[in-house]
């Protein structure tokens, strides 16, 4: 799931599909640089932006009219507690509606620290699901 907006109205830390298509596809990213110039005297302002991926880190770049249509990842953060831990997969129970999930997808620094019964936050985004960090 995904929503229009300009590219002129994003800003650093902001969400962005990229490569930027007439569709909502890519790879969802968080913006890390942002940088506009002037309008000159043969065109519009342009924005360039790099970002970088959620689920594989990679640096994505970006350069368009700040009045260009992009799309703008809808993230939905929860909560859950980790049930078990087999190899790779980790399998977490929503802490709202108890349905039990799959995830192999864990932030670096959080997979060292996981043990079972703890409490997690996780994003679903684009129907992939990743861990983000350990709650308290």
């Amino acid at each position: 799931m995904s929503k229009p907006v300009d590219l002129g109205s994003l800003k650093t830390g902001s969400y962005i599909l990229l490569p930027v298509s007439d569709q909502p596809t890519g790879e969802p990213c968080r913006i890390s640089e942002y940088d506009t110039s002037k309008p000159g005297k043969h065109g519009a302002a342009k924005a360039r932006i790099v970002g970088v991926g959620v689920f594989d880190g990679q640096k994505r770049p970006h350069v368009g009219p700040v009045s260009m249509q992009v799309h703008v990842p809808l993230i939905d953060k929860r909560t859950g507690q980790v049930i078990s831990i087999i190899e790779q997969t980790i399998q977490i129970m929503d802490s709202e509606t108890f349905e039990t999930i799959d995830v192999t997808l864990v932030e670096e620094e959080v997979r060292d620290r996981l043990e079972n019964g703890q409490n997690v936050e996780y994003w679903k985004v684009m129907d992939r699901t990743k861990i983000m960090r350990i709650k308290n």
